[in-house]
């Protein structure tokens, strides 16, 4: 039947070395979609009660996105999903590349993995083949000769690869998953739950077809999507993206932002377009969330101004799916001299927020943490919290072989990431993130350690967006950036689209940002429910960003699966799939108040200089009314059982 999905899922238990495949019920991608909604319903189902992350009993899902593969755009994401080992918690890592329709190729939606190898094993399938391989001898090698040796070991031409580094082998708990030599699956630490269960790899080499319902009809849209893509008229220099912060952070109005805009700057530079606008804005934390834009001002932002990343970008670098292409491979004269492109997350953690000028060693830190396998955005935060607490006389040189921690020393920042990658000396103490270093040090030390729940969060300040700091402290996946914001919701314009959720106006006071009420918690509810759509489908959030009217997600939907659901179906669909997230949760003993955000993200006490002066989030009534939004109890953030059972069961 033409589809879209292909309505199978494979289940691998390494400890049996059992291989079998599921048929799943229409009934649940209705109610869940695939991608990470049918993830969620396999995990809360198969994962028992307070199993260990790093156990035998976690299971580990490689999901696609029911719209992959389907002639639609900016659709080429996959997601990781399972019980994180560095929040205890629903984990969840997206990534971008080409892995995504491998997954479909072999002939499903997802593949999940369970149990424990006594040693090193890849999982190889093709359209016939599902077998669990040895991999000892890649043991100890970094993702892309690990990528490289599959690649050559299984010899087929169309093979994709999604494999973890010595972070990940070490159990670093800020350890990811890589594709195409240098994409990222990093957050949750979910590269460590490969690690133990000594899963290297998986390698995809399947060729099936995947069928939609009406592919004119998703071709039509896909062409009206692209127009809108491929306008592209002439933009201002790298260098002066920063004056254009500066104006944006002294305007009393805001104009809502089209993400059109945003789309000219992604095609133009990438994410590296907001290296400088962002810390003039007050958007990106500086000096382990403690400086300013008085601190990182033009000057020291300027060594990472947007056009230093393109003069060097050898070829543009698209994700399946992409026409916009806001990625790219870089020449460089370090270590390495060939590369990913930074994103702007790796750029401001190794730059910013550790106060480092040194362009050089962001290249080479980008590249040693791709092949490390570990989280850029975790690893940066990390250094910039050993660096406070060198500054606090807590870490000394008696820990860290002499090397001075002083801010703005790229050596020291490369110091701290080598070991943290190797897990040798400082670094083993680091390996596990900031929650877990400041416990094991003591003496203050969790004064610095800015985290929710245990993850560090994006480089997005919270007391320039008030939305960020409601959702890194409120989503099942706590410290995530990618899940909502104030901004976000003015550039989807899902109100043009949706009936019934809140209308942003082309104008509006920049004060009345801060001011805590109802309306943020309608918004932050629908920004939830969309992001499980999008992710449900695989599609690329920066896509989403062009406006809903522009990409149209929902309707590429039913033209996928033959559905005839409006975009509030969608949108409670959405919110049916926060539910069973956020249920996994409760059922694994977490206390979803203890995920709040640490107060200095939260301006407890409030800066006295800089973008974000005065400012301080009423963040726990944000949460409260977040989650009434939900109908779960707005004193706990736990959803009832009677709704618990109709949500995760839902009759199936």
């Amino acid at each position: 039947m033409k589809k879209g999905y292909m309505g199978k899922v494979l289940v691998v238990d390494l400890s049996t070395r059992e291989i079998w495949e599921e048929t799943i019920p229409d009934t649940v991608y209705k109610s869940y979609l695939s991608g990470m909604g049918l993830g969620a319903w396999m995990l809360y189902n198969r994962i028992p009660a307070n199993a260990d992350p790093l156990g035998p009993d976690n299971m580990l899902g490689f999901m696609s996105g029911l719209l992959t593969g389907t002639g639609s755009l900016f659709t080429g994401r996959w997601m990781v999903v399972g019980k994180s080992p560095l929040t205890g918690a629903w984990g969840e890592a997206n990534c971008g590349g080409h892995f995504s329709p491998a997954i479909k190729r072999c002939g499903f939606d997802g593949i999940f993995v369970r149990g424990k190898s006594d040693t090193p094993v890849y999982l190889y399938c093709d359209d016939h083949v599902r077998e669990i391989r040895d991999a000892t001898s890649l043991w100890g090698q970094d993702t892309v000769e690990t990528e490289n040796a599959l690649i050559k070991t299984v010899n087929r031409p169309n093979a994709k690869v999604a494999c973890i580094g010595p972070a990940g082998e070490s159990i670093s708990l800020i350890s990811g998953i890589s594709t195409d030599k240098g994409r990222m699956a990093a957050r949750s630490g979910l590269g460590a739950v490969m690690g133990a269960k000594r899963l290297k790899a998986v390698v995809l080499a399947g060729t099936q077809r995947i069928v939609p319902h009406n592919r004119d009809e998703i071709k039509r849209l896909s062409q009206i999507c692209n127009r809108w893509v491929q306008f592209q008229p002439p933009f201002i220099s790298g260098p002066l993206t920063a004056p254009v912060g500066a104006l944006m952070r002294i305007l009393p109005t805001v104009l809502t932002q089209d993400g059109l805009l945003y789309k000219i700057l992604l095609k133009k530079w990438g994410t590296v377009s907001m290296n400088q606008m962002s810390p003039e804005m007050g958007d990106s934390p500086i000096k382990n969330w403690k400086g300013t834009n008085k601190d990182w001002g033009f000057s020291k932002s300027y060594s990472s101004n947007p056009d230093v990343f393109t003069k060097c970008e050898r070829v543009k670098y698209h994700c399946y799916s992409c026409p916009l292409g806001c990625g790219g491979i870089c020449l460089t004269n370090g270590k390495y001299q060939e590369t990913h492109k930074p994103e702007y997350e790796t750029v401001l953690a190794l730059g910013g927020l550790c106060m480092n000028q040194d362009v050089d060693s962001i290249f080479y830190l980008n590249e040693l943490l791709n092949r490390m396998g570990m989280d850029s955005i975790s690893a940066g935060a990390t250094a910039a919290f050993a660096m406070e607490c060198f500054e606090k006389g807590i870490i000394t040189t008696a820990d860290t072989d002499g090397v001075e921690l002083t801010w703005g020393n790229p050596k020291a920042v490369e110091y701290l990431i080598e070991k943290m990658a190797r897990r040798e000396g400082i670094g083993d103490l680091l390996a596990d993130g900031v929650k877990v270093a400041a416990a094991k040090i003591g003496n203050g030390a969790d004064e610095y350690a800015i985290h929710a729940g245990g993850q560090e969060p994006g480089m997005h300040d919270s007391r320039n967006d008030p939305g960020f700091a409601l959702h890194y402290s409120v989503e099942p996946a706590p410290g995530r950036h990618t899940n909502g914001a104030g901004l976000y919701y003015e550039m989807y314009q899902l109100w043009k689209v949706a009936k019934g959720i809140p209308k942003i106006p082309p104008m509006y006071l920049k004060s009345s940002k801060y001011k805590t009420s109802k309306r943020h918690a309608e918004i932050g509810a629908v920004n939830s429910k969309f992001m499980n759509v999008i992710n449900g489908a695989g599609v690329c959030m920066f896509g989403s960003f062009i406006g809903a009217k522009r990409i149209r997600i929902f309707d590429w939907l039913n033209a996928a699966a033959g559905w005839q659901f409006t975009p509030e179906d969608y949108l409670e669909t959405g919110a049916r799939v926060q539910t069973l997230k956020q249920a996994f949760n409760i059922k694994h003993g977490i206390e979803p108040k203890a995920n709040k955000i640490t107060d200095r993200a939260l301006g407890i006490a409030a800066q006295t200089q800089g973008a974000n002066k005065g400012r301080t989030v009423d963040v726990d009534t944000m949460m409260a009314d977040y989650w009434e939004e939900f109908g779960w109890d707005p004193s706990t953030g736990k959803p009832s059982q009677e709704m618990t059972n109709r949500e995760t069961i839902n009759g199936i």
